[in-house]
């Protein structure tokens, strides 16, 4: 029997910052793929404060007031409430213009708003609200949030299963069914936002396309053989590529190149969210002493992990790759207040880093950090 962890219970590091402007006039945002806590984190918040009013706008006759766009419509829609919670935003067509009558006009109003990609996909929200919202991403549980919860050894115990099947609520809360759930989040969730407002043309292409990502994570991603290999024009991979990435669903991670002689400064890594998504779409659920991707399996979750966890802090700096035209490589790069430390993942815990010299020449003293089993804590845990 696995370890049963309820979502609702486990604090979420994003809390703090949101905490942190309350009440500074200005709406809070959260946005992040679905089913990742959104509701249940500002819910918490929200009721924390006492009585708030909470708008759900999967319901059509809410997302219909929602739409009225007059100062008259939202007041009677709202009343006396002081904090309302707008979930599920993405629903109501030109919603940052109402929120933006509300910010405005009501400035006694505490605006909590939940949406999924769907909100910046559709360009409902930035012009709007410039200066006017914290925005905030909500990613699936992060290790570091779990192994607060519980424990570092229940996180040891359970690190081969987070390979496989990844950190969505969900899954976390049903040991036993992942492989039918993370199945089922992949058909119904994954690719909703993009075909409602992403300018998918072509959804066949869209599974093609992630499929291909998905055998390729560690690896240096050329568009221009994606284009040869899926058929279609490098312009058109580059766009879905871009909106899968602002869906939640991959992101990339761009070379760190100083213009040194040899360093390469075009091409991207691309990894996904999420592992057990990356899992489901290639169908495979193999369990890791059976795997032959079990190294890129572990780069893919620890640099997703240390992207979750930048995500909550404030000036956290940036990721990157390094590399050189003779291959000379090194697999990640923290960049934070103009200092550098570098990374080496390995799976194996027996395996050494071996000196590289090129990097050292170019950054001097900057230290190379091993990452393996046995050393992943402080990686991920600060």
């Amino acid at each position: 029997m696995g370890i049963v962890i309820l979502e609702s219970m486990i604090s979420r590091f994003l809390e703090k910052n949101i905490q942190a402007n309350w009440g500074r006039g200005k709406a809070i945002l959260v946005l992040g793929p679905r089913q990742v806590g959104k509701t249940t984190l500002l819910k918490g918040i929200a009721a924390a404060k006492g009585p708030y009013l909470y708008l759900n706008c999967d319901d059509g006759l809410i997302a219909k007031q929602l739409e009225g766009h007059t100062l008259g419509k939202l007041q009677a829609l709202l009343g006396k409430n002081k904090v309302v919670l707008v979930d599920e935003a993405q629903r109501v067509h030109n919603i940052g213009l109402s929120l933006k009558l509300i910010i405005d006009e009501m400035p006694d109003v505490q605006l909590l708003v939940s949406g999924s990609s769907a909100l910046e996909l559709a360009n409902q929200i930035n012009e709007p609200l410039t200066g006017r919202k914290w925005e905030y991403h909500l990613y699936p549980i992060s290790f570091a949030e779990w192994v607060q919860h519980h424990s570092t050894l229940d996180g040891l115990r359970q690190l081969p299963n987070r390979l496989i099947y990844g950190m969505y609520p969900d899954i976390l809360n049903h040991p036993g069914s992942e492989i039918s759930r993370l199945e089922q989040l992949c058909s119904s969730n994954l690719y909703k936002d993009l075909l409602s407002f992403g300018g998918i043309r072509k959804p066949q292409l869209l599974d093609d396309l992630l499929r291909a990502l998905a055998y390729q994570i560690g690896n240096e991603v050329s568009y221009n053989e994606l284009s040869r290999t899926l058929g279609v024009d490098k312009k058109t991979v580059i766009q879905y590529i871009q909106l899968l990435e602002q869906a939640f669903v991959i992101f990339r991670l761009p070379p760190y190149s100083h213009n040194h002689r040899n360093e390469i400064s075009t091409n991207r890594k691309i990894y996904f969210l999420d592992n057990g998504l990356r899992n489901a779409l290639i169908g495979d659920f193999k369990p890791v002493d059976l795997r032959n991707d079990v190294g890129a399996l572990w780069e893919n979750f620890l640099i997703s992990e240390k992207l979750k966890n930048m995500a909550y802090k404030s000036n956290a700096g940036r990721l990157y790759f390094w590399r050189t035209k003779n291959q000379q490589e090194v697999d990640l790069v923290h960049e934070c207040n103009g200092t550098i430390t570098a990374y080496e993942i390995k799976w194996d815990p027996n395996r050494k880093i071996k000196s590289n010299k090129t990097f050292l020449n170019f950054y001097p003293n900057t230290p190379i950090n091993l990452i393996n089993p046995e050393t992943f804590l402080d990686f991920l845990i600060e």
